[in-house]
């Protein structure tokens, strides 16, 4: 049997470190878990979904590829009815303000011990902003592309005192220090989409969307960072 698996979860998958214990929140169809079990990436998995729809669906799915064992299943809000015990939780496939309402109501999670992968779907900025303002750390971001669009997915850790500025909550250090063809277009997109606000709206744009794109701008006279040049 096929287990047929987006490259952004792929892309999540990279991420988790062999026999790490997995919950994947907002499991879906369980195919992160699965996928990671049957590979022997994971060595338990938590599948928790606010529907029970989904849940009964990943169920069904870790029966057919053989590791129901090996996983628990919880209908939950985010992480309100699961256990604490596990290295690293996954959430994926979700926008930015779902993203901050789950963790706002975890606070336990802020604890050197947990990790986070985050796949945002939409609003990514936001998310970063509240990461850093709240005391977590982008330890790595990657662009990917997934059909048409391209994603971004991120490992983070509660590592308080590392801020990030206007611009870097648009284009962070995590993906400068990657360079790739994807996180060339993924500067891009992100500064062409600063431009069409600020030109929308004129003198009353946003002085922090203006102190956003002046940032990214500066960054194609970083040497460091020669890959940012828009050479066609």
């Amino acid at each position: 049997m096929n287990l047929s698996v987006s490259p952004r979860l792929l892309a999540c998958c990279g991420f988790i470190q062999p026999n790490a214990r997995v919950a994947d929140i907002g499991c879906d169809h369980g195919y992160l878990g699965i996928y990671l079990l049957k590979n022997k990436i994971a060595s338990s998995v938590i599948a928790a979904d606010v529907n029970e729809g989904p849940l009964q669906s990943a169920i069904r799915n870790a029966e057919k590829f053989g590791v129901r064992e090996q996983m628990t299943f919880y209908l939950s809000d985010g992480f309100r009815n699961i256990p604490r015990d596990f290295d690293v939780a996954v959430c994926a496939g979700m926008g930015a303000d779902t993203m901050i309402s789950i963790l706002d109501a975890a606070p336990w999670l802020k604890d050197s011990r947990y990790g986070l992968i985050l796949q945002c779907q939409s609003k990514t900025p936001m998310l970063r902003q509240y990461l850093s303002e709240k005391g977590w750390y982008i330890y790595k971001e990657l662009v990917i592309r997934d059909g048409k669009f391209l994603y971004t997915v991120m490992e983070v850790h509660w590592k308080p005192g590392f801020p990030l500025t206007c611009g870097e909550c648009y284009f962070p250090p995590a993906i400068q220090e990657n360079p790739s063809q994807e996180g060339l277009e993924y500067y891009r997109w992100v500064k062409n989409g600063l431009i069409k606000i600020i030109n929308g709206r004129g003198p009353t744009a946003d002085p922090v969307i203006v102190k956003a794109l002046q940032e990214l701008e500066e960054l194609k006279h970083d040497p460091d960072l020669a890959w940012l040049k828009e050479e066609r």
